[in-house]
């Protein structure tokens, strides 16, 4: 090992870029390649996101479709085929609740929870959530149980 060739291990030492602004013998003093004038070339020169140089915007010139309504109701669609599982699994006996729903992780507690009619369902339930389709409820009863609406 000789000093004149030490050098840090390879990927240790991040090159930083050239240096600008600092002097004329560096090669990028003067301007430090901000060209002459004109707003770029100033300190404290900020342009807003989105601006195209006068140009109409991407995000103004793009039609706008649709409404989005702000009174909407999220519902968690629940399978009756889940809640067969669920009994099948022994999770549950003969009531399922939104809190049951919370624990075997189908919701979450701020929920609002409607049973969708797609599987089958042989277990007589006795059910309480919100809301209900038509054939979920049919099925339902059917099986024996009941449907209760929060």
């Amino acid at each position: 090992m000789i000093l004149n060739n030490l050098q840090p291990a390879k990927g240790s030492v991040k090159t930083q870029g050239k240096r600008i602004g600092r002097g004329q013998g560096s090669g990028k003093g003067g301007t430090a390649t901000r060209g002459h004038k004109g707003a770029k070339s100033r300190s404290g020169y900020s342009r807003k996101v989105g601006f195209e140089g006068g140009q109409m915007p991407l995000q103004r010139r793009v039609p706008k479709f649709g409404f989005k309504n702000i009174n909407r109701k999220e519902y968690v669609g629940v399978n009756l085929n889940k809640l067969q599982e669920l009994v099948d699994a022994k999770k549950v006996k003969d009531t399922i609740t939104l809190d049951v729903l919370v624990e075997n992780r189908l919701a979450r507690k701020n929920d609002l929870v409607k049973i969708l009619g797609n599987g089958e369902l042989k277990a007589k339930l006795n059910i309480t959530v919100h809301k209900y389709t038509a054939t979920a409820k049919v099925a339902i009863e059917n099986a024996g149980g009941t449907a209760e609406t929060i």
